[in-house]
């Protein structure tokens, strides 16, 4: 267990991307080379020991996933199994998320209780872009229907994807399925899945912080984004009617966690409202305060 008091941060957003069992699945790496470019981060991929004691020697605990995508694009996922052991022997630090294709719908529901029920998975992620699916599409409502009644939270990618940028066709990946408004219908149907929209969002920047203004359920992560390039309207939100719902995330490894706190240090965010962002709102989110 977690003990808030020996940790400096919570980052809601770090990606497993690379299994320790199996070789680098030859399609994700594809994307992995566009998303390098992007970031301009480093291509190698860390492997989930590393990342454990990255986090460990910072004193910040994280939430782990992968996105399994493997419907969408064709590329093997990294196992939720994996990374929930893995989370279990670093229980201090790591916090597991699992990710399940929508396109799996029930079988992906059975997959979802296990994970919660008899591995200690605390979450989930899902990515419409990379997963090709409407958040909204009923095919992945079993899925939602264990992660409400377990009343865990939920995240959903947003805005813009690095994923695909600068590849053919983007990879192939549609970036309609990143509209923040998609995700509306399911914060109203799924009123006890805590719903994180992921990311600063942008194009639909606004649209974000409407739906965690307007629904009790839905929080934002100020992941993949230096906070110097953040919309002023995030800082703005982020500062008043907004400050118990954004979350630090740094979606590492493409964004080093000590490069986002460096650069969130000198956007305008108020001192008293940096430890519920760095830490305090994703502990009461997480059921860990």
């Amino acid at each position: 267990m977690i003990d808030l008091s020996k940790i400096t941060a919570i980052d809601v957003h770090v990606h497993a991307e690379v299994s320790c069992h199996d070789p680098e699945d030859p399609v994700m790496g594809k994307f992995f080379d566009a998303a390098s470019a992007y970031f301009k981060a480093p291509r190698e991929r860390p492997k989930i020991p590393e990342i454990i004691e990255i986090y460990r020697a910072q004193q910040i605990a994280f939430c782990l996933f992968t996105v399994d995508a493997e419907s969408g694009i064709g590329a093997k996922r990294v196992s939720n199994y994996e990374i929930a052991d893995y989370a279990a022997a670093n229980s201090d630090i790591c916090i597991p998320f699992a990710s399940i294709d929508p396109h799996k719908g029930k079988l992906g529901a059975r997959e979802a209780r296990d994970l919660v029920e008899n591995h200690g998975v605390r979450g989930f992620k899902f990515h419409g872009i990379m997963q090709d699916a409407h958040p909204a599409d009923r095919m992945a409502y079993p899925i939602y229907e264990v992660i409400a009644e377990h009343k865990l939270p939920a995240i959903f990618h947003t805005g813009h994807s690095g994923m695909g940028t600068g590849m053919r066709g983007g990879g192939g990946v549609r970036l309609k399925w990143g509209q923040p408004m998609l995700v509306d219908d399911v914060a109203v149907d799924f009123p006890d899945m805590k719903i994180v929209l992921a990311h600063p969002s942008w194009p639909w920047v606004d649209e974000s912080l409407s739906m965690a203004l307007h629904k009790d359920n839905v929080f934002i992560d100020l992941s993949g984004w230096s906070p110097k390039y953040f919309p002023k309207q995030v800082v703005q939100y982020a500062n008043t009617q907004l400050k118990h719902k954004m979350l630090f995330g740094s979606d590492f490894p493409l964004i080093h966690p000590q490069k986002w706190i460096e650069a969130a240090a000198d956007v305008g965010f108020r001192d008293e409202v940096m430890p519920g962002i760095m830490k305090d709102n994703a502990a009461r989110l997480l059921g860990l305060s």
